[in-house]
């Protein structure tokens, strides 16, 4: 193991607040690079511990060869990353997205290490038909070009299923670092758990929760499986991509609470209304159809994007949303960091 990947290993084990980067559209859908960078200063300037970027929220749709901005968007994060990091001497998570077929994810894995990110979440959603056995061989010829997460997407949103037996395979996978876990199933969530339980790798492989649905509750508990537990330690989550500074406090608090029951029935009661507030802004009532727009839409409220823009022009929010994210505001107003963001907006966008 290289030393780089054996401290991205140690980062992700501390438990990091992770946002998946959203992409900021003209009208005309160009990039907004003004706005591309605001979003990834505000992230750090939020105090995350690291950023997504070429994932599902930045849009799958930036590798087309009509649109060409896989790079140029991981370019642009990793610039205002590092700039943070000299001025703060913070050591930050840098995570490209990986998809495609073996030949384009060990291409974007190669892609993502030259631009200096750490590792790649690597997508198997262009897999849907492979057996396990392809699975596996996939992941290891993307891991051997760059350290992999491994990456539970829910089918709602492109994913595939991926049972036990894939992930008893996969843990034993050198290059995996981490597992995000974004079935947004209990059953499946907890596969992938009990199979690290069993592994003997829990200290290896770091677990994030991407159930943006369950997430005070999964970074809570203490899952046990006979003598074996296992934990989630932080999110990378598309719901952390708004009202980031809030996440980072929640994130400080559940660790708090799980040293000191005190607090318990306070954050748990904020785990369901961060639940509900969730529901709007993903859009779960039209089975998340809406999400990356409802994203955007929070993102545009407080002056971080200009639009509600996407690369796909079907991709907006569905009937009734709006008014649902209206109502999640108004039920739940510490949830948000707009004040913060009024704060630094000038700045970020400077």
């Amino acid at each position: 193991m290289s030393d780089s990947t054996h401290e991205f290993r140690s980062l992700l084990q501390q438990g990091l607040v992770i946002p998946a980067h959203p992409l900021a559209l003209t009208e005309d859908l160009r990039l907004d690079e003004r706005r591309q960078r605001a979003l990834t200063r505000y992230y750090c300037d939020a105090g995350s511990g690291g950023v997504a970027v070429g994932v599902h929220t930045t849009q799958f749709g930036i590798r087309d060869s009509n649109v060409g901005l896989f790079e140029p968007v991981l370019e642009l994060a990793m610039e205002e990353v590092r700039a943070f990091e000299h001025r703060t001497a913070k050591r930050l998570a840098k995570i490209g997205g990986i998809c495609g077929d073996t030949r384009q994810a060990c291409a974007e894995a190669a892609t993502i290490r030259k631009l200096g990110y750490d590792g790649g979440l690597l997508s198997l959603a262009a897999l849907a038909d492979a057996s396990n056995a392809e699975l596996i061989e996939h992941c290891r010829a993307v891991g051997d070009n760059a350290p992999i997460i491994g990456f539970y997407l829910q089918p709602a949103v492109g994913g595939r299923p991926l049972n036990a037996a894939f992930w008893e395979k996969f843990v034993e996978i050198e290059s995996v670092v981490a597992i995000k876990v974004a079935s947004f199933d209990r059953y499946q969530t907890m596969e992938v758990l009990r199979t690290v339980a069993h592994s003997g790798r829990g200290d290896e492989i770091a677990l994030y929760t991407g159930n943006d649905d369950n997430i005070v509750a999964d970074l809570l508990t203490e899952f046990r499986f006979g003598d074996r537990t296992a934990h989630f330690v932080g999110g990378l989550l598309g719901q952390w991509a708004v009202w980031t500074s809030r996440a980072v406090e929640l994130l400080q608090t559940v660790q708090e609470v799980k040293r000191n029951r005190a607090r318990l029935d306070t954050v748990l009661a904020r785990g369901a209304e961060i639940t509900d507030a969730n529901a709007a802004i993903f859009d779960a009532r039209h089975e998340f159809r809406g999400c990356i727009p409802g994203i955007h839409e929070v993102l545009r409220r407080q002056g971080l994007l200009g639009n509600r823009v996407c690369l796909d022009p079907h991709e907006s929010l569905s009937p009734g949303q709006l008014e649902e994210i209206d109502r999640v505001y108004a039920a739940y107003p510490l949830l948000n960091d707009d004040q913060f963001v009024a704060e630094h907006l000038d700045r970020w966008l400077s």
